[in-house]
């Protein structure tokens, strides 16, 4: 039987970012100089593949710092933690690693910065991320509030309108990012922005790549995980750009073929911390039903490296 063609767009970038790289390098590194097990707090970062991958060659992952024994290493996840994790390790004398992105790392250091200079925060993020988290927890109790919309701004109640910064979360949609950051700007005048953008070359970039590829293609699959901001983002971005169906799947085995019927392109991307492994997956998914044309559409070239932290190149 013949096969009906398929144009497959290839979004680039996709996939992994340098963030997301160094972090998984951290732990198998950490495995290489202390061997199994090496503990990780929450997951490394967020994909099911990926976590089974490093779990596989001894990584443990817990949620609580507390679930670790005092004589083993453990590593924060890429995500970042609260101030208070690495303070807690550090009183127990643990060897520890902070696998957190240099990015996000960049935020908490303007948090900081802001504080010092006696600015009451404002980030925008989403309540309960574990980024969020830990940037919320560079600072004490109250010191940081948090919008997750437009419609938050409105109703945010600050000690002093003419003394507020704000930061955001690294992974979060750009355009809704720029209208609430508008809203702050029009009821607090004098709120002082970062130097430079807080959400993160790659995020902006897979989401440039989507709204390249969105409006040319009948469906489009990013290829990520369910916990994953900016795999989740780059579906609502898709969606803005005209594509009617836009679905996040985790790996091939989770592709809705029933809703693809009758389409003759698709567009295919990947969240930050998916493998390309996974998108080959895909790919030869589409390749057994259809006589696919691969057209790789890229936007952006990217050539960022984050060196390991210290400890992880000496010797044990």
């Amino acid at each position: 039987m013949t096969k009906p063609p398929l144009t497959l767009y290839l979004a680039a970038p996709r996939g992994f970012c340098a963030g997301v790289d160094r972090a998984i390098k951290i732990v198998e590194m950490a495995l290489q100089k202390w061997g199994a097990p090496v503990y990780v707090r929450h997951e490394i970062v967020h994909n099911k593949f990926v976590v089974d991958g490093l779990r596989a060659k001894g990584a443990v992952f817990v949620e609580e710092l507390d679930e670790c024994p005092d004589d083993r290493p453990v590593i924060f996840s890429a995500h970042g933690v609260p101030k208070s994790v690495p303070a807690a390790a550090a009183a127990r004398e643990m060897i520890y690693v902070d696998a957190t992105c240099p990015l996000v790392s960049k935020v908490h250091i303007e948090a900081q910065r802001h504080a010092e200079a006696g600015l009451q925060m404002i980030m925008i993020g989403h309540k309960g991320h574990p980024e969020t988290v830990g940037t919320m927890g560079q600072l004490p109790e109250g010191e940081v509030l948090l919008v997750e919309t437009v419609d938050d701004v409105a109703g945010v109640q600050v000690r002093d309108p003419e003394k507020l910064a704000f930061v955001t979360q690294t992974t979060l949609s750009v355009d809704d990012t720029h209208d609430i950051v508008a809203a702050l700007q029009d009821r607090f005048p004098a709120i002082v922005g970062p130097h430079k953008e807080d959400i993160c070359y790659a995020t902006t970039n897979r989401q440039e790549a989507v709204k390249t590829v969105a409006p040319r293609s009948d469906a489009l699959l990013v290829v990520g995980a369910p916990n994953s901001s900016n795999s989740r983002r780059l579906v609502e971005v898709a969606s803005k750009a005209g594509c009617t169906y836009a679905q996040l799947v985790q790996r091939a085995t989770d592709i809705d073929w029933r809703a693809l019927e009758g389409i003759s392109s698709i567009a295919i991307t990947a969240g930050a911390s998916a493998p390309e492994v996974l998108v080959n997956e895909v790919i030869d998914a589409f390749r057994d039903r259809y006589d696919v044309t691969v057209e790789t559409v890229e936007t952006a070239t990217e050539n960022v490296e984050f060196k390991v932290p210290r400890i992880l190149r000496v010797p044990a």
